[in-house]
């Protein structure tokens, strides 16, 4: 008997129907590209645009608000931010009350480049409200539900 029969195909069959994980990746998978796709003529992808969303505010924000708004960990952020700073996007400064710390922001480029995805966003946005309807609401309630 091979190791894979050891469990019951009834069970894979059960998890492939049940699995909240699974499900929310598959769709975010799906989601993601849909997005990609839109953004590609901007040379962005659906993460940039997110990471840059989150730094359209009035003032520079800490790494670790970035990452916790993007629900990241610093690593995988600190890479992000190196390609959006390489085409000079983003800029990382010290952060005046700790030296250890980064503060990020939008370039001037940055925010240019952001308003222009901003009206793709709510294209493929619209586009998915309209697909889902009254669904929606819901879903975006218990998404935000996850923590």
């Amino acid at each position: 008997m091979s190791n894979s029969m050891l469990i019951p195909f009834s069970t894979t069959l059960h998890v492939r129907d049940t699995c909240l994980c699974l499900h929310v990746q598959r769709a975010a998978r799906l989601l993601a590209r849909r997005f990609d796709i839109a953004l590609k003529p901007l040379g962005l992808n659906n993460g940039q645009f997110s990471l840059m969303m989150s730094l359209n505010r009035p003032e520079a924000a800490p790494m670790g608000a970035v990452a916790e708004v993007l629900s990241m960990d610093r690593t995988t952020l600190t890479a992000a931010i190196k390609v959006l700073e390489r085409r000079g996007l983003v800029e990382t400064l010290p952060d005046p009350k700790d030296r250890r710390s980064r503060l990020i922001r939008l370039t001037n480029e940055g925010t240019s480049l952001l308003s222009a995805a901003l009206p793709i966003w709510q294209e493929v946005h619209g586009a998915l409200d309209d697909e889902l309807g009254a669904e929606m609401a819901p879903l975006r309630k218990t998404l935000l539900a996850i923590r």
